[in-house]
């Protein structure tokens, strides 16, 4: 009989990883006391959770969205970025850094990624700065904190805005400061899948009250801050969040530190161990990253070095032995179609080739090795709940990975 689950064996686990969302009475309670208030909409909650999360990640302002997209467009809406200008992003995340660009019709410049980050190559960013460049929106990637330092200082010198997409990053601090204000502003998602979550919802946090009210005007029909309320100073959307959503973020919240601190835990659990499995590289914590929130536990898969399996024969069998793992993007962000279309002369092709931007764009000719090596070779995802689990569970994910590696050979059989 053969050892492998993918080959009739027994797997090491059957039981499940533990769920998302995590809920109880705080969430049933919280949702009947806004029913019953009344006061559904845009209010005290709303409020009251800036403050905390703002609070939370050592940040002074807090601007509720509709989504993290919808933030990351006020942030850059905000900041007097529009036509014509370039944005410096990495190809390693999701749409949104990018879409958000084209939305306010700017133009996405790709940088290449640090292979142990998995975030964008500081190193990269200044060969990439052109006349037209505006700002930087650096990823926070499964939590793992980009680079501020270098980053923050390549900005200065080129008088460029930074925005953090910190949208995977809630708890994550850097040199003791959370996330979310070590630049100009960041931006954090509360999507179904997000280690915090009211289905939808996103947040912009500064340390600028400017650009707390200027974003906050985008999202709320242009509206001023104490002005009458049918009075509008800039086009701005209805890009707000309910007392519903808020309710729930607020109980949410009340987990968020020791859920964070067990991830981490459980993290660094793994990382010893798995580091210790030829073919399996483990990332390598920057120690100015002062805590890490996981929404990804993130590992690089080296075929040679394991014995030769495909990542995908790999995946396949782990997956077998009762660990949900993937391979995560299949191609870098700028092979998506939107970024492959043919792009024409005139202004029926904007934003990719706005007639403010004077400039063809051929996202072929912007080659990131690295991020193609990581989504088509090496990398492996496994999801945030998965690291809520006992030490017990932590055994098993180890064990399950020295099974396939042990048994290799039955792989290539």
């Amino acid at each position: 009989m053969a050892t492998l689950a993918c080959r009739g064996g027994q797997p090491v686990r059957t039981e499940p990883f533990p769920g998302w969302p995590v809920w109880d009475d705080k969430e049933r309670e919280a949702l009947l006391g806004v029913l019953e208030s009344g006061k559904w909409w845009y209010g005290e909650k709303i409020r009251e959770f800036e403050e905390k999360f703002a609070a939370f990640q050592d940040a002074k302002y807090g601007v509720l969205t509709s989504t993290g997209t919808a933030a990351l467009e006020a942030s850059l809406l905000a900041l007097g970025i529009g036509a014509g200008d370039e944005v410096i992003v990495p190809p390693y995340t999701f749409l949104a850094t990018a879409s958000a660009v084209l939305t306010v019709n700017a133009v996405p410049i790709f940088v290449d990624i640090d292979a142990n980050s998995t975030n964008i190559d500081p190193e990269l960013i200044e060969p990439a700065i052109t006349d037209k460049t505006k700002a930087i929106i650096p990823v926070h990637f499964g939590g793992y904190v980009a680079d501020m330092d270098r980053i923050n200082e390549i900005a200065r010198k080129h008088n460029l805005h930074v925005i953090e997409d910190a949208c995977h990053s809630w708890g994550s601090r850097w040199n003791g400061k959370g996330t979310g204000a070590l630049g100009d502003c960041g931006v954090f998602s509360f999507q179904m899948s997000k280690n915090i979550t009211s289905a939808e919802g996103g947040i912009l946090l500064t340390d600028d009250e400017a650009i707390a009210e200027t974003s906050r005007s985008y999202t709320n029909c242009g509206r001023g801050k104490g002005s009458p309320w049918y009075t509008h100073f800039v086009v701005g959307g209805n890009l707000r969040l309910t007392e519903f959503q808020a309710s729930i973020l607020l109980a949410q919240l009340t987990r968020l530190e020791q859920q964070t601190l067990t991830r981490q835990e459980n993290a660094e659990f793994l990382n010893a161990e798995l580091e210790k499995i030829d073919g399996i590289i483990t990332q390598k914590n920057d120690p100015r990253m002062t805590r890490r929130a996981y929404h990804l536990y993130m590992l690089r898969y080296d075929r040679d070095a394991f014995g030769g399996p495909t990542r995908e024969q790999f995946l396949e069998a782990l997956t077998a032995e009762g660990v949900p793992a993937s391979s995560g993007y299949a191609h870098p962000l700028y092979k998506n179609p939107v970024f492959q279309r043919p792009i024409a002369d005139g202004p029926e092709s904007c934003p990719l080739s706005c007639p403010f931007y004077g400039r063809k764009v051929d996202y072929n000719a912007m080659p990131c090795p690295v991020c193609e090596r990581l989504c088509t070779e090496e990398a492996i995802w496994i999801e945030h709940p998965v690291l809520l689990g006992t030490r017990n569970d932590m055994e098993d994910i180890v064990a399950a990975f020295r099974k396939v590696r042990d048994n290799v050979a039955e792989l290539l059989a």
